[in-house]
């Protein structure tokens, strides 16, 4: 396969992923579900200013995406 047809589809099916992910946190939002920091992210706030490190919530998706992902993995074998 060419280089440029499988960076062009890998590019499609990214910008597919961000458009669904979008969709989703757009719903999201007008349905009034919102983001709500776990225990351990660091959550600065001052005047006119708001800092977040989702250290908790990074750690999490990263063991989920981990286990589906291995998961995915075993299903090929």
């Amino acid at each position: 396969m060419n280089p440029m047809e499988t960076l062009g589809k890998f590019l499609l099916g990214l910008g597919t992923l961000f458009l669904l992910v979008g969709g989703l946190l757009w719903l999201a939002g007008k349905t009034g579900l919102s983001w709500k920091p776990l225990p351990g992210d660091i959550v600065v706030r001052r005047d006119g200013f708001t800092f977040i490190a989702p250290i908790t919530t990074s750690l999490l998706l990263s063991a989920l995406l981990t286990l589906l992902l291995w998961l995915l993995s075993m299903a090929r074998r």
